[in-house]
């Protein structure tokens, strides 16, 4: 499904570990025998099939790929790193994740208060950007991937004028974003711009 962040971080790790792979839009209003025997139990996407084996949930997914294939590795090899990544992908998907999509059933004071909100769970995220060039430190990886959500939160804000992200506010984010926003493996699992209208 085009519109899912969480493809887009399947397709994204599998084009960084350079595995062939063969794409299948879903229609989520209308699932499909194959993704409802596939994923019986969340019944969404992504689900990777790997030799008539589903995996199911993205950073799953990830997981598994990066230990299915070991070449050009996701995950930090160090114990620690690999853990604090885990930890900090967790954040996006279980705290800054719900908190952005607040923001759309939300209004007046309200949607001030989540901006805030927002606002200090960016600035997190901001802190360890510090002294690297992406999250996994001197190349994308993991927590860059799950991360990716950032540019698109700055697409749509582009699109729709409100800009939640800004130079001003968060250099070492937005400067992260120009940065993978220029690599053509990212560009191409970016949702459509004409999506996004």
């Amino acid at each position: 499904m085009w519109a899912s962040p969480f493809s887009r971080r399947v397709e994204l790790a599998l084009k960084l570990k350079a595995i062939p792979y063969q794409y299948i839009e879903e229609d989520l209003p209308n699932k499909t025998p194959s993704l409802l025997r596939y994923n019986p139990i969340h019944k969404k996407v992504p689900v990777l099939v790997h030799n008539d084996k589903p995996v199911a949930e993205s950073m799953v997914i990830i997981e598994y790929m990066d230990e299915t294939w070991e070449n050009n590795p996701i995950l930090p090899r160090d114990p620690y790193e690999r853990a604090m990544a885990r930890f900090y992908a967790k954040f996006i998907d279980d705290k800054l994740l719900p908190t952005l999509a607040k923001l759309g059933q939300t209004a007046g004071k309200e949607k001030e208060e989540t901006i805030e909100e927002i606002h200090e769970q960016l600035k997190i995220l901001e802190d360890e950007l510090k002294g690297k060039q992406f999250f996994g430190g001197q190349r994308i990886g993991y927590l860059d991937i799950v991360a990716m959500i950032l540019a698109w939160l700055h697409l749509a804000g582009e699109i729709t004028g409100q800009k939640i992200l800004s130079a001003e506010k968060f250099p070492l984010i937005y400067e992260w974003i120009e940065r993978v926003m220029k690599m053509e493996v990212v560009n191409e699992c970016l949702i459509p711009e004409e999506k996004l209208r």
